[in-house]
Parts: structure tokens; sequence; C-alpha cells
């Protein structure tokens, strides 16, 4: 048996078709929230929505906050649905509901103050589920790094 055989084979016998479920599953739930949020979150808000005007114009914010939340959260959901940089948009997304949730909580206190924490949950799934991406992706960034340094 040759050298190149054996990990392959292990990796076969490795997968079974539960981790294939759920990693088949992570990636749906991935690809639904990344089109969640470039679509039904940002896209209002990068329109200029009369509803995201609104909600930004109370909050005083105006334009400049909304679209900048806007290119976040876009930006957040194409990046979910890149496999290496995966990990760090769940955090990064999640972060950004950590604020959601303070502003709806203190400022808005509007019928969606839960949405945000529905969503970290899944997003925090995703961090941890894909660790590995996010320690790929700072391995790569320390060696480009060392090269330009």
């Amino acid at each position: 048996m040759s050298e190149t055989a054996l990990p392959l084979t292990a990796t076969r016998a490795a997968v079974t078709p539960r981790s294939r479920a759920a990693r088949v599953s992570l990636t749906a739930l991935q690809i639904v929230l990344g089109l969640f949020y470039a679509f039904a979150s940002a896209l209002p808000k990068l329109i200029a929505h009369p509803s995201a005007t609104e909600s930004f114009d109370k909050l005083g914010w105006g334009h400049t906050g909304m679209y900048i939340i806007g290119a976040l959260e876009l930006a957040g959901g194409l990046a979910l649905l890149v496999p290496l940089l995966d990990g760090v948009a769940a955090v990064a997304l999640g972060a950004l509901m950590v604020g959601a949730f303070i502003v709806n909580v203190t400022v808005v206190h509007g019928p969606y103050v839960a949405t945000p924490l529905v969503l970290m949950l899944p997003l925090g799934l995703i961090a941890w589920a894909r660790r590995g991406h996010t320690t790929e992706l700072f391995r790569l960034v320390r060696r480009w790094a060392g090269r330009r340094g």
C-alpha cells in the first residue's frame, strides 16, 4: 500500500453518513443566512428603503450609519459563502448582532428585539463548527505578513 492511499482511506473511513449530513446541513444554514443578510437585511439599507431610512433617522445615525451597517451585513453575508472566511464572518456578524440587540433594548424598544438573539445562535454554531477555517485563515495571514515584513 502506498503512502498516499493510507490517508485517503483513513479519511473516507472517518466520514460517516451522520457527519456528512451535519456538514451538508451546516452548509445549507450558511447559505440561508448568507442570503438573508445580503438580501433581506443589507439590501433595504443599501437602497435606502423608507423603512430602513426611518429606523436609522430615529436612531440619529442617518444615511451614513445605515449604509455602513448595510455594507457590513452584505460583506458578512457574502463571506459566509466563502469557505475560508465563513468562521470569521460568523464571528463578525455575531458581534454585529450583539450591537443590534443592545440598540434594540436600549433605544428602539421595538417588536424585533429578539431577532438578533435568534440570529446569534446559528452564527455561533457556524463559528464553532468552522473554527478550523478560521485557524487556517490566520495561518495564511501570518505567513503572508511574514513574507512582507
